[in-house]
């Protein structure tokens, strides 16, 4: 186990982690990657097995584990909900068939959008499917807040902001991610890094930003947890840390955002998907990341999924298969 704070272990070695000592303040469910469609399985770029119909079996044994729980307050999805390779002319039935197994859950899922997601629909298609509340009018962001509990705050950001895809081709936001890409990604490919160093290799089109208006928005919600006492839990498709995930899954302007967060004490933890494979880091801050598995590349039989045991001053992630347990200790 990761982190584990010692008079957690020493409570856990006298017995008293139990139905009768600590109980979390609530709990909740996590998956990320699905990607669902309805084709042969097949390999990523990088040749991993991929099982785009089995990752909807995944889902289904998630669901009937979080509602058996009992005590699950909600369930984050971390993105990604169908895969790229879906027919188009089938994106909305399998988007509408994968948010039908999220509904079996009994109580609310929380979504977020990733760039497969995004190749399927456009986002003002998108949004509403996945009852994501809307920011800022017509302008279809997918970022928000929301608190369990008086002493957590929930942040899930839009790492799509700036991106070019899911916007129309002439939205400003649009044209400033490819103005990054021609400037930072000299392949005619844009969601290829050859060539690229370090960290540099996540200027690829299927990466993207957050915005200067999400980017203010989260200085003052994160402003307002702090006012408030409030412990904060960053969640986002797209990792925020180096330490955490391959280059090529970053953040554009993940440095940025930390930076933001950074000045902030109420920040305990960011969970991320995207990358597919499971990972776990402390930044420079103390600031716990943690990666999680992708239900994608979960062989028949096997499982990616979990939920999370919130306390006063640790987080425990509770894994399913290959989804492995990870705790996150923190000062209260």
């Amino acid at each position: 186990m990761i982190g584990v704070r010692s008079d957690f272990c020493m409570a856990l070695a006298n017995g008293l982690v139990n139905g009768q000592g600590i109980h979390p303040i609530f709990s909740f469910g996590v998956i990320a990657d699905v990607q669902y469609a309805d084709v042969p399985d097949g390999h990523s770029f990088l040749g991993v097995p991929r099982y785009y119909r089995h990752s909807i079996l995944v889902l289904q044994r998630a669901v009937k584990s979080w509602n058996n729980h009992k005590n699950l307050s909600f369930v984050i999805n971390f993105g990604d909900i169908v895969d790229g390779k879906c027919p188009k002319d089938q994106s909305l039935n399998a988007v509408e068939k994968v948010v039908g197994e999220f509904e079996k859950f009994n109580g609310t899922v929380y979504h977020m959008i990733g760039n497969h997601c995004l190749y399927n629909l456009p986002r003002d298609k998108l949004l509403p499917l996945l009852k994501i509340p809307n920011h800022g009018g017509g302008h279809a962001h997918a970022y928000y807040d929301f608190s369990p509990t008086p002493g957590y705050r929930f942040v899930v950001l839009d790492g799509y902001d700036i991106s070019a895809i899911g916007w129309p081709h002439d939205h400003p936001n649009t044209l400033e991610a490819l103005k990054i890409l021609s400037e930072k990604n000299p392949n005619s490919n844009k969601n290829s890094p050859e060539g690229l160093e370090d960290v540099d290799r996540r200027f690829v089109m299927f990466n993207g930003a957050v915005g200067n208006e999400q980017m203010e928005w989260l200085n003052s919600v994160l402003q307002d947890a702090t006012n408030m006492k409030q412990k904060v839990i960053v969640c986002c498709h797209l990792p925020l840390d180096p330490g955490a995930t391959g280059k090529t899954s970053l953040l554009w302007n993940y440095n940025q955002v930390m930076d933001v967060i950074h000045r902030y004490d109420c920040v305990k933890v960011c969970l991320a998907g995207h990358s597919h494979k499971g990972r776990y880091s402390i930044d420079s801050h103390g600031i716990h990341h943690r990666v999680l598995d992708a239900a994608l590349e979960c062989p028949p039989g096997t499982d990616a999924f979990g939920y999370i045991d919130v306390y006063d001053n640790m987080l425990s992630l509770v894994g399913t298969d290959r989804l492995k347990n990870t705790e996150f200790s923190f000062d209260s």
